[in-house]
């Protein structure tokens, strides 16, 4: 049996089938939860105390802890991150395809 491999995008959420501008808004979240979640973990942070500081419910940091992502905006992740002591910056990459206007 004979495998049909498919080269990846760079983003799973296009390799799942998203749109294109919906894919790149997931990545962008999804980095930011990981983050997130990476700073939550190394501090040791109990989900009761981690809702204290990201001044939310236990219930949202636990949506936050299980990859909700649908329940989160690009801008709350960036309020945890900055809650949690974090500096966040965007950096924008030039896409691979140039645009023709016509």
């Amino acid at each position: 049996m004979k495998l049909k491999i498919t080269p990846s995008t760079g983003n799973v959420f296009r390799d799942l089938g998203f749109r294109r501008e919906e894919a790149e808004h997931l990545l962008v979240r999804a980095d930011l939860m990981i983050e997130v979640q990476k700073i939550i973990a190394s501090r040791g942070l109990k989900q009761k105390a981690a809702a204290k500081i990201l001044r939310v419910s236990q219930p949202r940091v636990s949506d936050l802890l299980r990859g909700r992502i649908d329940l989160f905006s690009t801008d709350a992740l960036i309020d945890m991150l900055t809650r949690l002591g974090a500096r966040v910056r965007l950096t924008v990459k030039s896409g691979r395809r140039s645009l023709k206007v016509a």
